[in-house]
């Protein structure tokens, strides 16, 4: 009880002392000691609780788990390394000016960090105006990169749906000034590559213009203040119906019902080519300039999808509206789709998997002279489709291995463990994959065990016969072959 005592009576000295506003060296002194008293009074109870869980909207990843997400790592590194792009890397956090303003709705789920050393910092959200940032900063105007990286974002989590508040995102992005629409295509050409490569299923990558939907804003009668608020009601189509975005634009946000239904007419549409051409001669549409610009150069794109075949994969989505601010010209997203049964006719989408878009104005935001870098880039969903390769694997049951080793050394009798040593080192310094169990005199059958249960495929045997006759046992696992 004597010791509870001090630790208040300690406490009272310190809060007395940040009352009069004390000297911080001296606060500090006796903060210390108050924690060290503290320190002691646990360590003599010995039954300090600890609650072992990993922080809200986090995970930890096991060796099956990071099995899967390599592979999946693995078939995305190299489409983008297929498509010429170099690998950059930036700070996790980031000064907080550099965040704010660039996320229109979602600014509010960014991390921010305590005051350290006098820089207010906040925890990256994207990976794209990190980019935008280190274009800026080293006057870079024209770079093809890809970016794998965690985020953090101060969200809800949907741990089932792979929403996360810590994940990663895998970035690829084109900056520079080019002709209209070539780097667009190949973005969407590298989503439709990872996705056939990954076997998720099926899937449709819904493409619109950012200049066509403010174009369409401006015929049915929206407010220019009032774009980017109505913009992310309609980008909630494909999760809740147009009834309810209705309402939102016209109860919460203050729209005038006419023009609500006016933007109705618009967004429910899509298709292809025969749609642009349709909006093209649109009566409304055609005379504004945005949209006129926006459609043109959506023709143009579909055109050069056609020429790398796969159009098929590819629908022109009035509804997609994608809620950031710094997108300026084509914007898409990857949706994977589901036959829950074969009774139903239209498939049930499972949710964006990729997501990206053109954005002419971010980097300028961050030069002194304001000087431009037209961009366009992609972000693969990595978190989604791991759960998705998650699940699947776990249904079929297939066997996965968490290690790479190929050969396991082993020994037939007692009193081997040198030999086993030297052949294991030699092997290493050869860059061959093996190991050994860490047991003088392990039994042959543990060891044959051992292989079996991590899937090693062959065991290089050493025996007593073997070394007088100045060879290695060499037996393959499956087959029980031995050379």
């Amino acid at each position: 009880m004597a010791e509870e005592a001090a630790v208040r009576a300690q406490a009272e000295t310190v809060r007395r002392l940040k009352q009069d506003k004390a000297d911080p060296d001296e606060i500090a002194k006796e903060v210390a000691k108050l924690l060290d008293m503290k320190a002691q009074l646990g360590a003599d109870e010995g039954k300090q609780k600890f609650v072992l869980k990993t922080p809200k909207g986090t995970r930890d990843f096991g060796p099956k788990e990071m099995a899967i997400r390599e592979r999946a790592f693995k078939a995305i590194i190299s489409c983008f390394k297929r498509h010429g792009a170099e690998v950059i890397d930036t700070p996790v956090f980031e000064l907080k000016e550099t965040l704010t303003g660039k996320y229109g709705e979602d600014s509010k789920l960014i991390y921010d960090l305590k005051d350290q050393g006098g820089e207010l910092l906040s925890l990256r959200y994207d990976l794209t105006v990190p980019f935008a940032r280190y274009l800026a900063m080293n006057k870079i105007t024209n770079i093809k990169r890809y970016h794998i990286a965690k985020v953090y974002r101060r969200d809800n989590p949907a741990m089932t749906r792979g929403r996360y508040r810590e994940f990663y995102q895998c970035d690829f992005d084109i900056a520079g000034q080019f002709d209209p629409m070539i780097p667009d295509a190949e973005c969407l050409k590298i989503v439709h590559e990872i996705l056939s490569d990954l076997q998720l299923g099926d899937f449709v990558i819904k493409v619109n213009d950012r200049r066509i939907l403010d174009g369409m804003f401006a015929v049915c009668g929206v407010p220019d203040s009032k774009f980017r608020s109505i913009c992310s009601s309609v980008d909630k189509l494909d999760k809740v119906a147009w009834e309810e975005v209705r309402s939102e634009m016209v109860g919460e946000k203050g729209l005038s019902p006419e023009a609500a239904d006016r933007i109705g007419e618009y967004v429910q549409l899509h298709g292809g080519l025969e749609l642009i051409e349709r909006l093209l001669q649109d009566p409304k549409l055609s005379q504004n300039k945005l949209a006129k610009e926006g459609l043109g150069d959506m023709k143009l794109l579909f055109e050069y999808l056609t020429l790398f075949g796969i159009t098929g994969k590819i629908s022109f989505d009035l509804s997609l509206a994608r809620g950031l601010d710094y997108y300026t010209g084509v914007i898409f997203e990857a949706v994977l789709l589901q036959q829950e049964n074969e009774h139903v006719e239209e498939p049930v989408s499972v949710g964006s998997v990729a997501g990206g878009g053109r954005y002419d104005g971010l980097v300028g935001m961050f030069d002194p002279k304001g000087r431009k870098v037209p961009c366009v880039g992609v972000s693969i969903g990595i978190e989604r489709i791991f759960s998705i390769l998650e699940q699947r694997l776990e249904a079929s049951e297939e066997k996965i291995r968490t290690t790479e080793t190929q050969v396991l050394v082993a020994s037939a009798q007692k009193k081997l463990l040198e030999e086993r040593l030297k052949l294991i080192s030699e092997l290493w310094d050869a860059g061959i994959k093996a190991e050994m169990l860490y047991k003088k005199n392990p039994k042959l059958l543990n060891q044959l065990q051992y292989c079996e249960d991590t899937g090693i495929p062959l065991v290089a045997i050493v025996g007593e016969q073997e070394l007088k006759d100045g060879v290695v046992k060499l037996r393959i696992v499956a087959t029980r072959e031995e050379v």
